[in-house]
Parts: C-alpha cells; structure tokens; sequence
C-alpha cells in the first residue's frame, strides 16, 4: 500500500522511518540522515549515553567512486555510527579551484543514500576542527592519502585512522579522463 494508511501510521510512530513499498517488498528507510551540527550534537550526546561508538569523517565527495565507498565501508565498520562531515560548495572551493563539480545539496543526497553512513552535515569551514570539537567523535578517520598527525581533530577523538589509500580512484583523475576525452 504505497502511500497509504499503513506507511503513515508507521512514520507516525517513528518519524525517523518510512516504509517503502516496492514491487510488494517493504523496506524501512532512515530518513533525516542530514542534520545540522547543533542537532547532530545532542544526537551525538544521546549516542553516548547509549555507549554506541561515533566515527566520523569528512571531505568533498564531488564525484562518488569505488574508492569511497570502500573508505566509507571500512570506516563504518571501526564504531556503530558514522558520520559524514561534507565540506560545503564554499569549502570546497577555497580547497579545490574551479570545484565542487556538484553542489553540496546532490553531494548530500548521494551520501545519505548509502547504507553505511547514518549522518551526513555540511560545514562552511576549510577544516572541520569545530565540528569534530563540538561533536566529540570516539573515532576518527581519513583516507590514506593523509598522515595520522596531520589529521584535523585527531587531539580530540579517543582513536585516528588513515585507512589505506584505494590506488586508481581520485575524483581528479577523473574529471582529468573526462577533460581529456573531451579534446
């Protein structure tokens, strides 16, 4: 019954979930996975409390590739949580001239779409330093491409990771491969 009586009455009694009814399968989908940082502070908080472990990471993710959904896979698997800081299209520019390729809202709406992220937040800053601060993560992870003491934030969290580098995946080689098919 899509739309109907019975997904109501569901999203009613948890307003974080939504039944999807597809070809007569019904799937619970999380909804709200995109939080400010005021908002994601008390979930945070409310995580803790529960002894739940908070991962967090963050980064452009202009262009999704293998390689970062096998970072973001690896990175979910350290703790319960994890959550997305996504540098937002001001962010993204003061980094990387001439970018992001797409804008902070569709970037958002692909990560929320992954099952292994549960928060997504943009920030407006070159570095997440008073996010990380202010939500407190246990753990705290960047791509390999990163040395473990030069990761903002890795005072604040409990752990620091740079998980491996996934050799062959870069946004940049490929906005290169397209700019070069282009010619």
């Amino acid at each position: 019954m899509p739309g109907g009586k019975q997904a109501r009455h569901f999203s009613a009694l948890q307003p974080d979930l939504v039944n999807i009814c597809l070809c007569g399968t019904t799937i619970n989908y999380k909804m709200k996975k995109l939080q400010d940082g005021k908002s994601l502070k008390k979930i945070c908080e409310r995580l803790r409390s529960e002894n739940k472990k908070v991962v967090f990471t963050n980064g452009c993710f202009d262009i999704l590739h293998a390689g970062h959904i096998r970072y973001l896979k690896k990175a979910k698997k350290l703790g319960n949580i994890l959550i997305v800081g996504l540098n937002s299209d001001k962010s993204v520019s003061r980094i990387k001239p001439g970018r992001p390729v797409n804008s902070e809202k569709h970037r958002a709406e692909v990560l929320t779409a992954l099952e292994m992220v549960d928060y997504v937040t943009i920030f407006d800053r070159k570095t997440p330093y008073s996010l990380i601060k202010s939500l407190k993560p246990d753990i705290l992870v960047k791509g390999g491409d990163w040395k473990k003491e030069d990761i903002v934030g890795s005072g604040i969290a409990k752990e620091t990771y740079s998980l491996p580098y996934v050799r062959g995946h870069s946004t940049t080689a490929i906005i290169e491969k397209i700019r070069k098919n282009l010619k």
